[in-house]
């Protein structure tokens, strides 16, 4: 009576009344006819199961019994607060009516129907303001804070304590343990967007870096630009003209500098590489010092990630983005060292946020399709260095095409929360390619645990490791703990 570990998947279904419970996709009827003999392996095993299970709840209770009063009452109220956010929320919006065609053009060259996909690249679509919700919607600190609201609005304008949007588009978050606050950099795009060439990619001149602090992850204070454009040298990195995308900053704890890596490109996306800046301080400025093809190879899309032990790492796609490169950078994290692994080989996956959770490294990615929206994937590996191996679609809520498209973002960040295990969250950028400035953030609560839902490629079995989920919401916060309350 054997399940075909192939066909076993197990999947989040979403109940009426907002519950999230488990099933199995293909389950068989339960009837089972056996003999005499079956049936003392089945009390044995039992036995033996209900032996595991006592000696378990023996460890955890133990464990428990050494958290204090507190710390317990803690626990609880996490564990309850993320329980409400793993029940998803569904997404119901509908295709405008088409647009009515005079007969000769219609008879010269048929339309293929509209997707919502060309729905939301469409800056004329009449559901514009589904995925980008105008002004009068803004999730502002100034007054909101007030209420002591703290909610995230997943797609809605973000305006910083001065009342103006946040300019921080592929991005990530640095806490630094000095002055206890977050850092968020990322690109500051406010400017016209418009094409180099015929051919070329929606893009904004290069203002340079922006940098936002917090002490809540919710209001966010504009610490300048610190890292600016070239303004006068043509030929300079920096130039306004060329691309600066994706800058990511780690601590050193050895030299003390805060170091600044990113995308350097130029206007066609031909010198792909990387570039690296340094600062004394999290809000700069920082230095600009080059930029390289890492290992000698081309880099677009990146990230960079501090290990437990200190050891830093660069990720990039490489190879016309069809395959992502991983190697330790040197003990200064000013440059990559001699070592490289080629991962993720032949699979065209782009936009790398790694997390760690128990030991085990994972990483979302995005497929390649410009500015459009597609599918998310994530990866598990027991060493950072591979090899990875794909668990699935880690999205869950909304609708289909959510879940197919990211929920209309694109990965840039996965920000740990130490003091929840298990929780985290997911950073993403919806771009709008008709006005990059006005692009959105989608910042999601994701969690690790439960089984994975997609078999290894090399076995019939599932993988040791917890399938990551990253639910949608409307509307969400984080704990009390984390909003200061």
């Amino acid at each position: 009576m054997g399940l075909n570990a192939s066909k076993c998947s197990i999947i989040l279904e979403i109940e009426n009344g907002n519950k999230v419970r488990m099933r199995n996709k293909y389950r068989k009827p339960t009837t089972s006819h056996c003999n005499a003999g079956n049936r003392w392996s089945i009390l044995v095993w039992s036995f033996v199961g209900f032996i595991v299970m006592l000696q378990l709840y023996t460890l955890t209770s133990n464990s428990d019994a050494h958290k204090g009063p507190l710390q317990m009452h803690r626990q609880v109220s996490h564990y309850q607060h993320f329980r409400e956010l793993e029940a998803v929320e569904e997404e119901d919006i509908q295709m405008p009516p088409p647009r009515r065609r005079s007969p000769r053009a219609a008879k010269r060259k048929p339309k293929r129907p509209p997707t919502m996909i060309d729905e939301f690249l469409d800056d004329s679509s009449q559901i514009r303001h589904m995925f980008f919700p105008n002004m009068n919607t803004a999730v502002d600190p100034r007054t909101d804070a007030v209420n002591q609201s703290f909610y995230y609005y997943p797609g809605k304008i973000w305006l910083d304590t001065e009342g103006n949007p946040i300019q921080a588009h592929g991005g990530g978050i640095l806490y630094d343990q000095k002055s206890q606050n977050y850092f968020w950099y990322g690109e500051y795009k406010d400017g016209p967007t418009y094409h180099a060439h015929r051919r070329g990619a929606a893009r904004v001149d290069v203002i340079g870096v922006g940098c936002y602090s917090s002490k809540d992850l919710w209001t966010w204070k504009n610490e300048g630009i610190v890292l600016a454009a070239d303004e006068i040298n043509e030929t300079h990195d920096l130039h306004k003209s060329k691309v600066l995308e994706r800058p990511k900053v780690l601590y050193n704890d050895e030299t003390g500098k805060y170091v600044m890596w990113m995308h350097i490109d130029d206007v066609n996306y031909t010198k792909a590489s990387v570039g690296v800046a340094v600062s004394d301080h999290p809000t700069g400025p920082f230095s600009y010092l080059y930029s390289i093809r890492p290992h000698g190879f081309d880099s677009r899309d990146m990230t960079i990630f501090k290990d437990d032990d200190g050891v830093a790492y660069l990720i990039y796609s490489s190879d016309d983005n069809s395959e992502l490169h991983v190697g330790p950078l040197n003990k200064e994290y000013l440059d990559v060292t001699p070592v490289m692994r080629r991962i993720l080989v032949g699979q065209h996956r782009e936009a790398p946020a790694l997390f760690k959770h128990d030991g085990t490294y994972y990483m979302i990615t995005s497929g390649c399709t410009g500015w459009a929206p597609n599918e998310a994937l994530v990866h598990a590996s027991e060493s950072i260095m591979g090899p990875w191996e794909t668990m699935g679609n880690p999205c869950l809520g909304g609708n289909k095409i959510f879940r197919l498209t990211t929920f209309f973002a694109q990965s840039t960040f996965v920000l740990p929360l130490p003091e929840f295990p298990r929780s985290f969250i997911f950073m993403a950028d919806r771009w709008n390619p008709a006005d990059l400035r006005d692009s959105r953030y989608v910042w999601l609560p994701l969690t690790v645990g439960g089984a994975a839902d997609r078999p290894l490629d090399y076995n019939f079995g599932f993988p040791l490791w917890s399938r990551v989920s990253i639910f949608w919401h409307k509307r969400w916060r984080l704990p009390s703990a984390l909003r200061g309350a």
